[in-house]
């Protein structure tokens, strides 16, 4: 939508966990970060992720960017993970999967905690995932790296879905939106990390600098998915994407 389209690099908050490891240092307080930058709407949006997860078909999921596993714990939550189900919930911080683990441990063998960076993942086979998740991971990565290699070990007809920020329709909500946010994650993420600024840094300039969710659905269009669509959740502060990776690749 004119207006809201933003000329940003494929990472939309500049980050490089080989630059900086902010999440590491701040995993034992993500949780609590996400429930008071989102005043605990956060909850809402992951578990409309998880019922879509769960509702779809699949024998083999992986979730990019897990983070301490809440997306995994949700889907857990609305249907049992037998012996024909196995999850890889995936993170590049050591110390996000650490808390992970505590809290999927009753899980296993279910579930599978694996090191992995979404941009690149060669242990993991082509075509041998059926649905492929990340939630409010994308604003930190090269976008189109993450698409392609999703795209790469989906199997044909495979699912994906996307959680991530979004644009409010309404342009003069959006603004406010964004000033909001200017204004208050400075503050509560300095009070909440002890001063540890480049944490709320990056999450401001990715949540700044996304797409709209029309030009992330083109985005995902181009990399090779079919069947985009979105859902805009929280009048657009975030938004759900799903596609399909083509049975047929064109040459």
């Amino acid at each position: 939508m004119p207006g809201f389209q933003v000329s940003a690099p494929e990472n939309a908050a500049e980050f490089s966990t080989s630059a900086d490891d902010v999440f590491g240092r701040i995993a034992s307080r993500y949780d609590l970060l996400c429930d008071l930058f989102s005043f605990c709407i956060h909850r809402y949006w992951k578990r409309r992720v998880a019922a879509l997860v769960a509702s779809e078909p699949w024998q083999e999921l992986l979730d990019a960017a897990s983070g301490t596993g809440d997306i995994v714990l949700r889907v857990l939550s609305r249907q049992a993970v037998g012996t024909s189900r196995h999850i890889v919930a995936s993170d590049i911080s050591p110390q996000m999967l650490a808390i992970a683990k505590r809290r999927l441990d009753t899980m296993r063998p279910s579930v599978e905690l694996r090191k992995l960076d979404a941009h690149s993942m060669p242990s993991v086979r082509a075509q041998s995932i059926d649905l492929f998740s990340i939630s409010l991971g994308l604003k930190i990565c090269n976008r189109q790296a993450v698409l392609r290699e999703a795209l790469r070990v989906l199997k044909p007809g495979g699912r994906l879905i996307v959680l991530e920020a979004s644009n409010i329709r309404l342009r003069w909500l959006h603004r406010a939106y964004l000033l909001y946010m200017s204004a208050c994650m400075p503050v509560i993420g300095w009070l909440a990390t002890g001063g540890d600024a480049s944490a709320y840094r990056y999450l401001l300039q990715g949540i700044r600098e996304f797409p709209s969710a029309e030009a992330l659905a083109e985005e995902i269009g181009k990399v090779g998915f079919v069947g985009v669509s979105f859902e805009r959740l929280s009048l657009g502060i975030v938004a759900i994407h799903v596609a399909r990776k083509p049975y047929e690749i064109a040459a």
